[in-house]
């Protein structure tokens, strides 16, 4: 009896592995994401300065990245429920790997703009097929288990990234500087695909799932002609080529609109943007994604071009804003949305304003001369803000969306969260750069003023949200 019995644990066990090691495999995917989408925060002027690329090249590495991945990380998962999700993830994960090799070797700018452009893209390939394959492997129990390891994770990758790159750089490993910092995703990606290949489960999709192509090519082209407008006239001055891109934009995007309405499969539900909370939550959180992420990249470029300190030292000036993201991010998934709702975007918003105006008070007494350690409580208390209001409107805004809706819902903000992250780093970082011929110190004076601005504009429109976060979260 015993010896009949013994295969059944064994089994278990083996199973048991198996699942562990799929969670592992995507919590590696998730963590790539999230450090290639810091790293270039501390890496920018270095890079810069050495393939000669300037201004222009500081503002499209972040950029580059972030549109990629937010116009096709929706069209992404509908990629992998049509042709099977584990095909999907060996496709993003080999050509994550493979761009990811380019931009460390990439000898000049254009091409290692081009190779930011690929890893976004395959990375929106990768991303959302991890998600779906632990949905459909895993128990509801062991599923509950392994997302509460996501946020540890990833709050761990989000300091290390920049951290990573401030050591990178400074040790100037192999006579290589900043370019181990993408050649290191090419070990860990080889890994995880020979990984994936060995143990992610087969599937084959569904065929008749239809992807609305028109609408991401318009949503790219919209995109592109934002930023490019953008980024060129506040670069080379204000000539018809960037008017021109900007209008075209505009135009883009009021053909998306259309599209959206009219499609057969939309990408996003129609009923959505007739649903006031959920409109107001995605236009909260384009201001706010856009504002947060564009304030963090420059407050790295004043440090390094005002404060004179290195990667490194930037890096560690920039941690006590990182662990103030985790830490009230980790108290808002942890109850606080649930309890408070849209109250807890507003305090999210003034815990911001708070922040920025101790780092203005701060920069406008000492200019350059300020240091780092006197930043550092100003700083923890914008990440606090900026945490408590990332973690939050994504959750509230779902909190009117209807069951079936959920999905179109949670994917939209994701792609909403990813690009404003683009044209906030784009634009923010623009802002700086045409107040510098001024001063650093006048430059960052300006920015933190714009960034109160547009902040504080965002505060009435909160108060359009759902007032509660839906009772059931969607991962």
């Amino acid at each position: 009896m015993t010896i009949l019995m013994e295969p059944a644990p064994v089994t278990a066990r083996r199973s048991g592995r198996l699942m562990w090691a799929i969670l592992g495999l995507v919590l590696l995917a998730d963590a790539l994401d999230v450090i290639d989408a810091t790293v270039t925060n501390i890496a920018a002027p270095t890079i810069a300065r050495e393939l000669n690329g300037g201004e222009s090249l500081i503002k499209w590495l972040g950029p580059a990245y972030m549109l990629a991945m937010g116009v096709l990380l929706v069209v992404g998962g509908r990629l992998g429920d049509k042709f099977g999700q584990r095909r999907l993830f060996l496709i993003g994960i080999g050509g994550f790997t493979l761009a990811s090799a380019v931009a460390g070797f990439s000898p000049d700018p254009a091409l290692l703009i081009a190779a930011r452009v690929a890893q976004g893209a395959f990375g929106a390939l990768l991303i959302p097929q991890g998600m779906a394959i632990m949905t459909k492997a895993f128990d509801r129990d062991l599923l509950a288990k392994a997302f509460g390891l996501f946020g540890p994770v990833l709050g761990l990758a989000s300091v290390g990234g920049p951290v990573l790159a401030g050591f990178i750089i400074s040790a100037d490993l192999f006579g290589l500087s900043w370019r181990p910092i993408f050649i290191a995703n090419v070990l860990l990606g080889a890994a995880g695909l020979v990984t994936a290949v060995k143990i992610l489960p087969r599937d084959d999709g569904d065929r008749s799932i239809v992807v609305d192509g028109w609408g991401s090519g318009l949503l790219a082209a919209t995109m592109v002609g934002l930023l490019y407008g953008l980024i060129e006239g506040s670069t080379n001055g204000w000539s018809a080529v960037p008017v021109t891109s900007l209008t075209a934009g505009v135009l883009f995007l009021a053909a998306f609109a259309y599209r959206q309405r009219t499609a057969t499969h939309p990408l996003i539900t129609p009923s959505l943007l007739r649903n006031r909370g959920f409109t107001s939550g995605m236009l909260v959180g384009l201001t706010v994604f856009a504002a947060g992420t564009g304030l963090i990249f420059v407050l790295s470029l004043f440090l390094q071009e005002g404060l004179h300190v290195g990667p490194w030292d930037a890096s560690l000036g920039l941690v006590p804003l990182t662990l103030g993201i985790i830490a009230s991010a980790f108290a808002a998934m942890g109850g606080l949305v649930a309890r408070l709702g849209r109250t807890l975007v507003f305090v999210g918003l003034t815990v911001v304003l708070a922040g920025c105006g101790a780092v203005l008070a701060l920069v406008d007494h000492s200019g350059t001369e300020v240091g780092l350690w006197a930043l550092a409580p100003a700083l923890f208390v914008i990440g606090v803000g900026i945490g408590l209001c990332f973690a939050t409107i994504p959750t509230v805004a779902l909190g009117d969306a209807k069951p079936e809706e959920a999905g179109s819902a949670s994917g939209s903000l994701s792609s909403i969260q990813q690009l404003a992250s683009a044209i906030g780093s784009a634009g923010v970082t623009s802002v700086f750069f045409q107040a510098a011929t001024s001063g650093i110190g006048h430059a960052m004076r300006v920015t933190l003023v714009v960034v109160l601005a547009v902040t504080a504009l965002s505060l009435p429109v909160v108060a359009l949200m759902p007032r509660r976060a839906p009772a059931e979260p969607h991962p």
